[in-house]
């Protein structure tokens, strides 16, 4: 994952086109640790987490990936703490989401 995310070419290049990756461009990356967003709710109306890592490995594969991402970047990754209650912002410059899953190969 952290090759994939280091390559994917989703910034624009002069014209305008997604054309350059995070490594062409010398930009940030941070990492923000978030498990509820692998909430199952295709059943009732609670979000079932049952398929989430337990924590303990969960932070050894986050830090994992920051470290891996953080190779193939050629700089550090900004991280948020894991498990905590963090309030995050960004600003979504863009029409696209990606969803990048390491289950299906698409």
């Amino acid at each position: 994952l952290a090759r994939k995310v280091s390559r994917l070419r989703i910034f624009s290049d002069v014209n305008g086109k997604m054309n350059k990756s995070i490594i062409e461009t010398g930009g940030d990356i941070i990492v923000v640790s978030q498990f509820t967003l692998y909430a199952k709710t295709r059943k009732g109306s609670r979000p079932s987490y049952i398929k989430s890592a337990n924590p303990k490995k969960a932070l050894l594969l986050y830090n994992h990936f920051i470290e891996n991402l953080s190779s193939f970047i050629g700089k550090n990754v900004y991280s948020g703490k894991f498990g905590s209650d963090m309030k995050v912002s960004l600003t979504n410059a863009g029409p696209v989401t990606i969803i990048v899953d390491s289950k299906e190969k698409e």
